[in-house]
Order: C-alpha cells, then structure tokens, then sequence
C-alpha cells in the first residue's frame, strides 16, 4: 500500500517482510504484528525449551532483509527485545548494518521494544513488553541497486513494516557458495561491534560466499536436532565449531564426547556427503585450557560493574572424563584424522590458528570468555585466509574436486 509518512518528503511504499526479503534465517513465524526471523525450525525448538537456546536462536545473526529497488531511503520498523543484566553495566543497544552493492553504506539502531531482565545470580528472567522503533536511512544513491540490512546479531528482532520510496523485489540469487556455520556464542557474535564484524560475517565477506550463521551462544552442545538442521540446510560447504560450550555447560564426559561427535558428524553427512566439511576446535580460552567447567559469572566482579566468567572445575577432575579444551582438541584431531580416510572432504582445523597464545596476550578476553571487536576481526581475517583460501579446505580447488585441505 501507498502511505505518506511523518512528513519526510518520501512517498513511501510499504511492502510486507516475508521469506523472500530475507537470507540467513531457517524459519519465519508470523506475528500479531509482523514477522519473527529463526535460526532454527519450528520442530526442532519444540525439541528443547531451554530458554538460552530460545533466546540465542531467535537473535538474527547473519540474518539480513535483501532487496533490489530505486529507493534513496529506507525505513524499516521493528520490536527488538533488549536484555538488561542485573547489577551489570547497560548493554548497547543492537545494530542494524546497511549495505549497497556489498559495501557498507550506514548503521544505526533502534530504541524501544521488549526488555529481558536477567538475574545470573538468581537465575531468573522477566520479561516486559514494549513499543515498536524505526529505523530509518536516507540519503542512498540513485538507480537500481542491491540493498542489504543486516540485523542485530545479539537482539531478537520482530519485523514489522518495511517502507521505502521506489518500489521493491527481492534480491538476485548472487550465485556465490553457500556456506552453513555453526558455533557457540564466538561464532554468534558475542561482543562483536556489528552484525557484518562478527568473525563469520568477515570471513564470508573475505571468502566471496553467503553465510548461513547458526552460532547459537550458550547451545552448540552437540544437540542432535541441531546436527539434522545442518543435514536439512542446503549449503556448498559447512563448518562446525565444537567444544567450548560442552566444557562451560559441563554437559557430558569424554566416554559420551567422543561418540557424540561421531553421530553429529554421521547425521550431517546424511544430507551432505561429500559437501566439503571443517570441524573447528576451540581457541584459546585460558580459564579453561586445563580446568573443567562448568563456567559462572564473578559475581564478585558483576558487583563492581564488570562481567567476568570463572572456571568451577577442578583440573583433577580429567582422571575421571571431565572435559577441558586441551582434551577437546586432542579428540576431535584424532576423530576426524580417523574419519577422513573414508571421507576426502573432511577437514580439521585446530582454533589456536584463529586465536592463540601471542593473540591472548596481545588482545585478552575481557571477560575471560567472549572476544572483542578486534579480536572477531583478527579471526574473521584469519579464517578467510586459511580456509577460502586457494588450497584452504573451502578453496575453489576442493569445491571441484574435494583434493585440497587440511584433514588430519
């Protein structure tokens, strides 16, 4: 419908946000208002009500509205649900990345919505509604282009309107390789500035390919509707990011570790069999290195306006299967070194290529757990070159013939 708005100039046409204005997102679910992007389906949220995961799913990472239009400006309504840490410092608020013709072209953010209340100490959450907010960018260049909004990484974003000053039609398929993701809260983004700086987002920008992000912080626990979503997920290359959130979760001990791995792996290959696949291991975590988890928050350090994570574990706690990220590592090199004899198009990538000791002392984790900025572009970066590089398992060489890489 044609509507006059607020008086900016614009005579701006609303188009409604369906599946086809968006890319990155699994799952639409209708709302009263509008839509609700998902990073997992319907059925497999109804596999597991841990509100950590349905609070990480339903943040949009990687998810982005992409179309081809006119237009000099955009306006584009949402309900973000903004979560506030009791005692902790005020969390920025989400950020909305636009792009035309791939290059970054404005950022901002939109106030308002849901607050999520969160008590770590407690251990509760409440939940208190709130109004929609725009946000709007103008001042885009004239003639056709490609227009991409990429939305917060870290804010479950209801979409609501859509308005623009030319008409719009969804994007072209780019042609690139798709590649599926998938990780824990690092790969999601955690304390990434914005939706195209999270690490995976660099790397996919740097490797030339689409990304299907399914960092699900707190969630990459080897759950098998996960491992079905990924066999169900059509993509040219897949990667697995596995192990930091077995140790932080405390979830299970190296006599089922090793066999969930082999069944995560299994369920993948059953829709993707010979699609290459990258299983990453952990970077560098200090806290954890050689100290089971479960991990928690310092209250003590909460208190004095800081997030900060412990290590609970007892080191000699491995004599009895306890999990570390040393013994992570070590198991999934020997799985997949084990694997790829049959399998060519299995590759192995040790996550202290990504981040490691000289980057720790250069960039430490602030809060001994997540990466800053600097650190997800650093990542980014050197993914890209290790992995979509020429003889990089995602390099165009495997993509034809499944020859190159690095297994084992």
């Amino acid at each position: 419908m044609n509507t006059d708005h607020q008086n900016t100039g614009h005579h701006w046409i609303t188009t409604p946000v369906t599946a086809e204005l968006l890319r990155g997102a699994l799952d639409v679910e209708r709302t009263e208002d509008g839509v609700l992007p998902h990073r997992l389906p319907a059925w497999a949220r109804a596999q597991c009500p841990d509100p950590q995961l349905a609070m990480a799913e339903s943040q949009p990472s990687g998810v982005r509205l992409a179309f081809r239009s006119r237009t000099t400006a955009v306006e584009l309504d949402t309900r973000p649900t903004k979560r506030v840490y009791v005692g902790a410092p005020p969390r920025p608020d989400g950020v909305y990345d636009l792009l035309v013709d791939g290059r970054p072209a404005g950022r901002g953010s939109v106030s308002g919505g849901h607050t999520l209340t969160i008590d770590m100490a407690a251990g509760t959450a409440e939940h208190r509604s709130g109004p929609a907010g725009t946000r709007r960018f103008t001042g885009l260049p004239e003639g056709a282009k490609d227009i991409e909004i990429w939305l917060p990484h870290n804010e479950t974003t209801e979409l609501i309107a859509l308005r623009t000053d030319a008409p719009v039609e969804p994007a072209r398929d780019p042609g690139r390789r798709v590649w599926l993701h998938h990780g824990s809260s690092i790969s999601h983004g955690s304390d990434a500035a914005s939706p195209t700086t999270t690490w995976p987002a660099l790397a996919a920008s740097l490797g030339g390919v689409e990304l299907i992000n399914l960092g699900l912080a707190g969630s990459a626990l080897l759950d098998p509707f996960t491992a079905r979503t990924l066999r169900d997920t059509p993509a040219d290359l897949i990667s697995v990011k596995i192990g930091l959130n077995l140790v932080n979760a405390d979830l299970m001990r190296l006599r089922a570790f090793g066999p969930a791995v082999h069944g995560f792996l299994d369920t993948i290959r059953e829709g993707h069999p010979t699609t290459p696949l990258l299983v990453v291991s952990p970077i560098l975590c200090p806290i954890h290195e050689d100290t089971p988890g479960p991990s928690a928050p310092d209250f003590s350090a909460i208190s004095s306006g800081r997030l900060r994570f412990v290590a609970m574990g007892d080191p000699a706690e491995r004599a009895s299967g306890k999990l570390t990220l040393g013994v992570i590592r070590d198991e999934l090199s020997r799985i997949v070194k084990q694997r790829a004899s049959d399998d060519p198009h299995l590759h192995h990538l040790d996550g202290r290529d990504l981040y490691g000791e000289a980057d720790a002392a250069e960039l430490p984790l602030p809060d001994d757990l997540h990466p800053d900025a600097a650190t997800h572009r650093r990542m980014g970066e050197r993914f890209a070159g290790l992995v979509f590089s020429g003889q990089g398992p995602f390099g165009e060489g495997d993509f034809r013939d499944g020859s190159a890489g690095m297994a084992g």
